[in-house]
């Protein structure tokens, strides 16, 4: 008989894993709403099993950070296997899953940080200051229920209202995420989308859309877990592919690029013969690729198409970069020259303009295709040497004819009419 009760006795406080007069307090449904929902308190709390090897391993670390929070936050237990309907209330799907109950008491936050004391009391702190710049009216207090993707004006809010007219039918290329606000996914998530629209704006636009509150969408597109995250391709959109890449930013940003390279096609290498389409071809690129080829007497049709190859070859390498890239005729755009330091070098020459901030890199090695690749290489990982644009300003470019594709031809001699000249006996005689 005494034996059993042991048993019986062990088998409760096994069950409890917190004891009672601890400062992990013990949460029911009888008492939930009451202090947990109702209180002005932040609480953490914990949703365990008791035969949870991970919820065992986790009980020394939970309480001693109850214990360190002591009259600053609360922090609970719930024994979801015994109290299984408030569990699925929070959609609970495995154990150990802490939730902080901050600012909105209705949709708390899911704790995605490491198990240890010291992680869970920082957890809770950040969540008592985002409480209290609320309170001064300096942010939002816990989750709002809006965009899993932060507040980035980069990530673009998408509704059933406002989805067609702004992914369907427009001709930009588009990420969407659907997302629901109590994901834990989708919240790891958040950062990494928000620097990944920052990294690709102009280029690709990410959304994200509420699959609980515009269910339409989340109805035609079939989602069934969060997030999901679909590819719209440029133009009318009839269909979404799925994506398949990681979570990470720099992950999200190339498999965008790569979708993006293949949308588009090389850019054209262009002759420059005006001042407006300098404008077109540069002004609003992030770079502009400025080649400065031989006259064409110096450098003949076969010659120059060689060159022009070279620079549509690698126009291709680098297509996903958007630059824009020119070329022109020694001596026929001098301020250009001028203004890049290229004259005076010899041609073929090269230079490479940030028109945004008026800075200029200049190519040093060969003019061959390996070696303005490796220039161009180096610059699109923020290397090389820059020099400011001489005037801080885009250079005067004159009007001029377009080459015709021809080879140049030497300009005829005209015939001299030795009659007009006064020449004495002895330059005659030389004549």
């Amino acid at each position: 008989m005494i034996r059993v009760l042991c048993l019986v006795l062990f088998a409760a406080d096994s069950w409890a894993l917190y004891p009672s007069r601890g400062n992990v307090v013990e949460l029911t449904p009888s008492n939930f709403d009451s202090q947990v929902i109702k209180g002005d308190e932040i609480w953490i709390v914990e949703f365990f099993a008791p035969w949870c090897g991970h919820c065992q391993s986790l009980v020394p670390e939970y309480t001693k950070a109850a214990n360190a929070l002591k009259g600053i936050i609360k922090m609970g237990a719930v024994n979801a296997d015994e109290h299984k309907g408030l569990a699925g209330q929070y959609e609970v799907r495995g154990f150990p899953t802490i939730k902080i109950f901050g600012g909105n008491k209705n949709k708390p936050e899911d704790y995605q940080g490491s198990r240890t004391a010291e992680a869970i009391v920082n957890a809770g702190l950040t969540a008592a200051k985002a409480k209290a710049k609320a309170a001064l009216g300096g942010g939002s207090g816990g989750s709002s229920g809006g965009s899993s993707s932060g507040s980035s004006s980069d990530v673009i809010e998408l509704t059933d209202s406002n989805f067609d007219k702004l992914v369907l039918q427009s001709d930009d290329l588009w990420l969407v995420e659907f997302f629901a606000p109590w994901c834990g996914h989708c919240k790891n998530l958040a950062p990494h989308w928000s620097k990944a629209a920052t990294e690709l704006k102009g280029k690709v636009k990410l959304g994200a859309l509420d699959a609980t509150v515009h269910k339409e969408k989340a109805s035609i597109y079939q989602i069934q877990g969060y997030p999901t995250i679909k590819f719209f391709g440029s133009g009318l959109k009839s269909s979404a592919e799925e994506y398949d890449g990681g979570r990470t930013s720099s992950e999200i940003v190339q498999w965008a690029l790569d979708k993006l390279a293949d949308s588009i096609s090389a850019p054209e290498v262009t002759q420059i013969i005006s001042q407006d389409q300098f404008k077109e071809q540069c002004e609003q690129k992030p770079l502009c690729v400025v080649a400065v080829l031989p006259h064409i007497l110096d450098c003949q049709s076969e010659c120059r198409n060689e060159y022009i190859k070279i620079l549509t070859e690698l126009g291709e390498k680098f297509k996903k970069k958007l630059w824009g890239w020119i070329w022109a005729e020694a001596g026929a755009q001098v301020e250009l020259e001028n203004a890049v330091d290229i004259g005076g070098f010899g041609y073929p020459a090269m230079a490479v303009i940030n028109p945004k901030k008026m800075k200029y890199s200049i190519l040093r090695g060969s003019f061959s295709k390996d070696g303005i690749y490796e220039f161009l290489r180096d610059l699109s990982y923020g290397k090389g040497n820059t020099a400011p644009v001489k005037g801080q300003a885009i250079p005067t470019i004159l009007t001029s004819e377009p080459w015709d594709g021809k080879d140049g031809e030497l300009p005829l001699e005209e015939d001299i009419d030795l009659s007009d000249i006064d020449l004495d006996d002895s330059s005659k005689d030389e004549l």
